[in-house]
Formats: C-alpha cells, sequence, structure tokens
C-alpha cells in the first residue's frame, strides 16, 4: 500500500503530517533495521523511525562479536552449549524458548550477514574468525576488530540502501516500499480499541507532529541508561520503548535486571562510562587493583567453581590449551566482575580515578594489540592521553544493559496483551534472564530482529476485516499529551530534574541495593514525578532540546520506578540483581519472574511463575548444577 503524506489535514483542527504503512519499526539500531528488511521482503510498506541519525544507534557499543556457535576455532562448540552458557549467564530466568531459538538460529544470523557484505575477520584457513568473551564455553564471538556492531550497522544499511535501490527501478521510487525518517520522536501508540493502529510523534527539529497509521508496529528502541549517572548509553537511551509499551496497554518483564558492564572509562571525568570492550579481557588482559593484585580469584561464586581457574598458572595456560584448563575468572559473567570491582573500590583497593586497572600491555605486543583492539587504542590514546600497549586502562562498572523489557512471544515478538504490538533488541525481556552475557546482543538483535519483522508481517497479511483505524479523539489525545510541557502551569526545569533522577538511580537503585534504599529511592522518584507534572518548556517547538528532555524525561520516571520496585520485590541476589540484605541466590524465586504494568497513574508489579525448562533441554545439564538453581520439586517434575 502506498504511503500518504498530506500536509495541513486537520483533525479537529490540529494540523499534522499523515503517513500510511504496513508496517512502522521504530528504531534504527540492528534489531529494528533487521525488523524493516523482513517486513519489506515479505512485500510490506514499511517505515523505519530513528529518533536520531540513521545508523546512529547504540548497537555500535557492541564492540567485541556476536555470539554464535559455528564452530570456525573450536569444532567442539554447537548450539546446545551456546544454549547452556546463556542459560547459566542468566542464572536460569531467561525464557528457555528464546534462548533455545537464539542458540540455533545465530549462526545463519552470522552467515547472513557475510552474504549481505559483512567483512569479519578471518581465520588463517578463511572462516569468520571467533574469539573469547565473558561466560563463554568456546571462542564464539563473530567478530571485526573491536568495531563488530559498527560494521553490523554499516552492513543492515547497506542491505537497506539496497532494497531501496531495487525499488526504484522495479517501480521508479526508491521509497516505495521502504521509507527512512531521521530525527523524528514517536510519544504515543495509537490504538483502535485493544488494536495497535499506529504511532504519533514530532520532528525534532521543527516540532511538527506526525501520524503513522499502520496495523503493525514493532518497537526496537534500545536501553534505558540514561536514567542513571553514569552510563555508556548515548542521549537516546531514555527508555522511549519500555515507556511507550506501558502507556499502551503491554507489560514489561524483570526490570530489576540491570547489566552494569563492568569496564567503562573512569577517567577523565568528560569520557567516565565510555564502553571499553570486554574483548580486552577475552584478549588476555588482567584486572588488578592498587596493590598489583589480579582480585578476580577471590570472586568466584560456588556456582562457577568448577569453571574458572583459582589460581595464575592455570589461568595463563588457558589461553594456549582452553581444553585441559578452567577459564580466567576476568571471564566471568559481567554481573560477577562488575560486583567484583565494586567490592575492591569500596575495599580501599581502587584506582587513583575510582576504579580498577585492566592491563593488556603484558600479554600482547604493541602491534598485536593495535591490531586487535585499534579502536581501544585510538579511543584511550586520543581521549585519556594512555598507551594501552604501555599502560594499563582504569575501568569501572557503567550502565550499560537493561535485561528487562517488553514480555514478548518468543516465536513472533508479539508484545504481550496489545494486538499489533512487537517488540525486539533491548527493549523486549526474556531472552537474556538475570544477566546477559556479552556477545550475545548482537546475535539477539538479528535472531529477534528478523522475528519480530516476520511477526509484523504474518499479522499484517492474515488480518481479517478491515485495518484499525485512528480517531479524531485519539489524534487530540496523541496532540494534547505533546503538548503537554507548553500547557502546563508551573516552572520546573527539565534539566534539573533528570540530574536528580539519575543521581537517585545511581544511588540507591544500582549496582548493590538493600529495602531502606530501595524504599527511599521511591519516595524520591516519586517526588520527582510529582514535580514533573509541572515541567514547562519554553519558547517553541523548534530547535528546543528543554522541549525534547521534558518528553524524555516522563519515559525515565516510568523506567526507573519500574527498576526500583521490581528490585524492592525480589528478594535474593540474581545475575543483574544485588541485594546486600538477602546476599544469595533462592531457587524459590528463580521460579518468579515480574511483570511490570501502568494503569495510567501507578506503576504496579506482580509476580508470575517462570516455565520450567522441558525435559529434553534441562537433560544438557548435569544434575549437580541444576540443584544449585532448582528446587529439589522441580527437579523430581524432570522438567516439563
Amino acid at each position: 500500500m502506498m504511503a500518504d503524506k498530506n500536509l495541513g489535514i486537520k483533525a479537529s483542527d490540529i494540523a499534522l503530517e499523515r503517513y500510511r504503512f504496513d508496517v512502522v519499526v521504530i528504531g534504527a539500531g540492528g534489531a529494528g533495521l533487521r525488523a524493516a528488511v523482513e517486513a519489506r521482503q515479505a512485500g510490506l510498506r514499511t517505515a523505519i523511525i530513528c529518533k536520531s541519525l540513521f545508523g546512529k544507534a547504540h548497537t555500535v557499543m557492541a564492540e567485541g562479536g556476536a555470539a554464535a556457535a559455528m564452530g570456525n576455532v573450536n569444532d567442539n562448540d554447537n548450539w546446545k552449549v551456546h544454549f547452556r552458557d546463556t542459560m547459566r549467564g542468566g542464572k536460569f530466568l531467561n525464557n528457555w524458548r528464546m534462548a533455545e531459538l537464539h542458540a540455533k538460529e545465530s549462526p545463519d544470523r552470522i552467515w547472513e550477514l557475510e552474504t549481505w557484505g559483512a567483512l569479519f575477520d578471518r581465520t588463517k584457513d578463511g572462516r569468520i574468525s571467533q574469539r573469547n568473551f565473558g561466560g563463554h564455553e568456546f571462542p564464539r564471538l563473530a567478530h571485526v576488530g573491536d568495531r563488530t556492531g559498527l560494521e553490523l550497522i554499516r552492513t543492515m544499511q547497506q542491505k537497506i540502501v539496497a532494497m531501496q535501490q531495487k525499488d526504484k527501478a522495479q517501480f521508479g521510487d526508491a521509497e516505495k516500499y521502504l521509507k527512512v525518517f531521521a530525527e523524528l520522536t514517536i510519544t504515543s501508540i495509537v490504538k483502535d480499541g485493544e488494536k495497535v493502529a499506529g504511532c504519533y510523534g514530532y520532528w525534532r527539529e521543527s516540532g511538527d507532529e506526525v501520524l503513522f497509521e499502520a496495523p503493525a508496529v514493532v518497537l526496537a528502541t534500545g536501553g534505558i541508561g540514561k536514567s542513571f549517572k553514569i552510563t555508556s548509553n548515548s542521549w537516546e537511551g531514555t527508555g522511549d520503548g519500555h515507556a511507550l509499551a506501558l502507556k499502551a496497554g503491554s507489560a514489561l518483564v524483570d526490570m530489576e535486571f540491570v547489566q552494569f558492564h563492568p569496564t567503562g572509562m573512569v577517567w577523565p571525568p568528560s569520557v567516565r562510562g565510555i564502553l571499553v570492550t570486554e574483548s580486552v579481557r577475552g584478549d588476555g588482559g588482567v584486572l588488578t587493583n592498587n596493590k598489583g593484585e589480579r582480585f578476580m580469584f577471590n570472586y568466584i561464586p560456588d556456582v562457577f567453581r568448577d569453571k574458572y581457574a583459582d589460581n595464575v598458572e592455570e589461568a595463563d595456560r588457558w589461553y594456549k590449551d582452553q581444553n585441559n584448563n578452567r577459564r580466567p575468572p576476568e571471564l566471568l559473567p559481567r554481573d560477577e566482575v562488575a560486583r567484583a570491582i565494586n567490592a575492591e573500590v569500596k575495599a580501599g583497593r581502587g584506582s587513583e580515578h575510582g576504579g580498577v586497572y585492566l592491563d593488556v600491555s603484558k600479554r600482547l605486543p604493541a602491534e598485536e594489540i593495535k591490531r586487535r583492539l585499534p579502536s581501544m587504542w585510538h579511543q584511550f590514546k586520543e581521549l585519556a592521553d594512555v598507551d594501552i600497549t604501555q599502560s594499563p586502562m582504569e575501568v569501572g562498572p557503567t550502565c550499560h544493559y537493561v535485561m528487562g523489557g517488553v514480555k514478548v512471544d518468543p516465536d513472533t515478538a508479539a508484545a504481550y496483551g496489545v494486538p499489533g504490538l512487537f517488540a525486539a533488541g533491548e527493549v523486549a525481556g526474556g531472552m537474556h534472564g538475570s544477566n546477559r552475557l556479552g556477545g550475545n546482543s548482537l546475535s539477539d538483535l538479528l535472531v529477534f530482529g528478523r522475528r519480530a519483522g516476520a511477526g509484523a508481517a504474518h499479522y499484517v497479511q492474515s488480518f481479517k476485516g478491515d485495518r484499525p483505524e485512528v480517531s479524531i479523539a485519539a489524534i487530540e489525545k496523541a496532540h494534547e499529551h505533546l503538548n503537554a510541557p507548553f500547557t502546563r502551569d508551573g516552572s520546573e526545569n527539565p534539566y534539573t530534574l533528570h540530574q536528580e533522577l539519575q543521581q537517585v538511580t545511581q544511588d540507591l537503585v544500582g549496582i548493590i541495593r538493600n529495602e531502606g534504599e530501595l524504599k527511599d529511592a521511591l519516595v524520591k522518584l516519586e517526588n520527582i514525578r510529582q514535580r514533573a507534572t509541572k515541567v514547562k518548556a519554553t519558547g517553541g517547538r523548534a530547535f528546543n532540546p528543554g522541549f525534547h528532555l521534558a518528553i524524555d524525561l516522563e519515559n525515565m520516571l516510568l523506567v526507573s520506578e519500574s527498576i526500583a520496585r521490581s528490585a524492592l520485590e525480589r528478594q535474593e541476589s540474581r545475575g543483574g540483581h544485588t541485594r546486600d540484605d538477602y546476599p544469595k541466590m533462592d531457587p524459590q524465586w528463580r521460579q518468579h519472574n515480574h511483570l511490570t504494568q501502568w494503569n495510567g497513574k501507578n506503576i504496579d508489579v506482580s509476580p508470575e511463575k517462570a516455565a520450567m525448562l522441558p525435559e529434553e533441554l534441562l537433560h544438557l545439564f548435569e544434575m549437580d548444577e541444576l540443584k544449585k538453581y532448582f528446587t529439589e520439586k522441580e527437579l523430581t517434575k524432570g522438567g516439563s
């Protein structure tokens, strides 16, 4: 179906641009682009909406590689091993079906990228190279130096352009079936009854309002990092998709699980939080405190003790003989490493600027470091005047990724409770459980981006009866919400409230939590929320960053409260959620996911029974390992 653009159409005297598509994809990172490709290949008119510029996405921060059990470096690897590692990393709270689909389909998605032009590093015999990463038993990450995410985005963009060029040749219009809208923010999902009818937003440059009419909307908006003070996320990571889903009537799952990447830059302050890829450790980098001690040997949890070396000698041997030695503890899952660094700093054994030291200079020759880690070498040299071929890096935890997100059907990526709404990538929950393994994000967004695009296409193609329609009342409601910062009575400053919000989440809902601090956080967040109703944007909508932040602030408040309330409910420590008043992992709590919903006034968190693994997948694990995570009663049943 052709897209209609009508300037100046008025619905109840509201001037807006109006477009008509079959599928609208909100977000132009890896998940969004892969969903758009799939929808277009199904013959549907597809829109891609970028909050920022086309190609600028948090996907590029996934530097180390994409995890896929291709077995190119170690032929013992296969999807079953990848599945086991993913479930272990998530402390068995993962949606097992998502983890299964991801492990099985990731190799095909990587090979597909190669056919589209991705230039992966190669082994000596010409196969796609794969490197070691934390939590992965074998070298599994297909990579392009330390800029894999950038290459993925480049390749996907190239695919989009190639499809448009083909349409130009066939139909005389490059945008007939696939159109990109850059620098546009979506503020509302528009519904017809219970079904999605489209979405509403505005051009960031002019402030002009835009309506997209479409029966299917795919959320691919990424993460929530800008709710925290120290983060690897850029300004776009304000939880827009999470909030849009909540306000549309869907649910979020397991929002208490926030991943603090263990190694962000800590000096100088202007670059604090910028990511230092895990591949530095995968390629031999070691973590030390201010006493020169490799402290990670002191932080190996019991559940991982049989998989990781407890002495320097064995850890060093592993780099040359992985089949006969256990992995170095620097390659523990991210949550474990982040907590260990946090503990060392709190104990007074941190670096000069409040982190620890990461050193690869003693492991690899200078030229090899520059070849394997070119971006890291350049990043530290240019931004911190540190030559990582000669000196250690100062690193520390930074808010990087949220495991929680929109509750989706694993096979179709359909969002819970809202027909026509889909989600993929970081905005979708379930896949990673309580903690994401490094490298699983890039393959996750490829696998489920494709499934979201296919799910949306199938939904539209199987539509019986008339398409949902956007009513004048729905337009008026979306218009009123968009313009609220200009019509409110009040004088609150959005920048001040954003700073206060970030400080609250960083201090009280961060790496280490407890009941008192979480309750304090909820009181402070409620205060900020009440004050946010009095945020006043001055001037016009054109070129107005204060207006943009006022819109984003609402989303960040919803996300932050969701995290805090879910964290208060989970009385245990698991993955990206650590309670110092409940320091142990409790098998009883593994049986519960937390659903977050919004009734228009309040956030509600309720438990939902987590699905038990089916027997054939449960039997991939040794019983002694399962006893660390499951109750005796669950294991007696032997799976679902």
